[in-house]
């Protein structure tokens, strides 16, 4: 439907900018397009398209916030690099096998 209307639209432009009648049918073919423009049904339709634009906008923008919650730009500047998070994975590992730090029964809490 999306295709067909923005084909149609497209139609419509190219004979107003390609049209040769001259200022008088240009003007009655802009008369038309502000009618339908202005019409109770094209506006609902309008405001239904821009409804929907809105709330596939919001989907892809909660999915992008799934993927990577990041709140805010000090939250991401605060992440650690690949090599930090590898050192951290790395620390954890051992420390958990108790080969790490404090791993004598002195273990810091």
């Amino acid at each position: 439907m999306r295709y067909r209307i923005t084909f149609v639209a497209g139609l419509a432009i190219g004979y107003v900018l390609g049209a040769k009648a001259g200022r008088a049918r240009y003007e009655q073919l802009a008369r038309t397009a502000r009618k339908v423009a202005d019409s109770p049904l094209v506006q609902e339709v309008a405001g239904l398209v821009g409804a929907q634009a809105g709330n596939a906008g919001r989907a892809v923008y909660d999915k992008a916030v799934e993927k990577m919650p990041i709140t805010s730009v000090r939250d991401f500047l605060a992440r650690p690099t690949e090599d930090e998070e590898i050192e951290l994975i790395e620390w954890e590992t051992h420390t958990s096998n108790g080969a790490g730090p404090g791993a004598g029964g002195d273990r810091n809490t």
